[in-house]
């Protein structure tokens, strides 16, 4: 299962039925579960922990240092969970002490050609990030999320569970969950209806939604009095809660 020209660190831990192809480079402190696959000419640095059944393509470089000019060495580390698909040329980064110390990908994400994850991001489940996609440090991305292509998220930004953006969409800003935006700088354009449809959202929670959607939206109150207004709506609807509980945690403002 390891071709004979890879490179692998004597200190590195691979389960048996690890896949590693020719000119990989496997460095120490690496951790591979059963049943992942790395491709052709991969770069793999730790202290890094990738998980089950994954499938890293060729050329990616996975958990090298950090692009942060206060990074010096520090044993920092990167988390990769289960059933996540890496393609061509992705650059995801460990973490920096001036954080957590980790950058964490969770399962089940389709993370596609030349898109970089830096530093301390945090990725949760089932996300799409499309081709290009870049995450500046600190970023967080919850469960469900789709990126379009080619777009850029600022540091410390939140892009909440279920949101939709756009190809080429520059987010400045935390993007509440099941909202869709596009444009540079991004732009609120309505829920992310069709995608909620298909994870099996009912009618009733989607009226609910777009309801919510109004309050924060359309309503022209500040963003204080539509959380006040989204507080009460959350009594019977526990998808608005999500709403809510993101809003209450926000620090950089929404996009709005």
């Amino acid at each position: 299962m390891i071709d004979s020209r890879a490179v692998i660190d004597p200190k590195a831990e691979l389960a048996d039925d690890v896949s590693v192809g020719p000119f990989a480079v496997i460095g120490p402190h690496v951790q591979i579960d059963s049943g992942t696959r790395i491709g052709p000419h991969t770069v793999i640095n730790g202290p890094t922990r990738i998980g089950r059944n994954n499938n890293i393509y060729q050329f990616a470089s996975v958990g090298d240092d950090p692009q942060d000019k206060k990074y010096k060495g520090e044993p920092t580390r990167l988390e990769i969970g289960d059933g996540n698909t890496i393609r061509e040329c992705v650059t995801i980064n460990r973490g920096t002490i001036q954080d957590a110390g980790v950058t964490r990908i969770g399962d089940d994400n389709w993370i596609m050609a030349y898109v970089h994850v830096a530093h301390d991001c945090i990725i949760g489940n089932h996300t799409i990030l499309a081709n290009n996609t870049s995450l500046a440090g600190h970023v967080r991305v919850e469960d469900y999320v789709i990126l379009g292509g080619y777009t850029l998220v600022h540091q410390y930004c939140s892009l909440g569970a279920h949101c939709f953006t756009a190809f080429s969409s520059g987010i400045a800003k935390d993007v509440p969950p099941y909202v869709m935006v596009s444009g540079f700088s991004a732009q609120p354009h309505g829920l992310n209806t069709e995608g909620l449809k298909r994870r099996g959202f009912s009618a009733e929670s989607l009226a609910q939604l777009k309801q919510a959607y109004k309050t924060l939206y359309r309503s022209k109150l500040t963003l204080q009095d539509a959380l006040e207004q989204l507080r009460v709506q959350a009594a019977d609807s526990p998808e608005v809660g999500v709403m809510v509980a993101f809003l209450e945690k926000q620090t950089r403002g929404i996009v709005r």
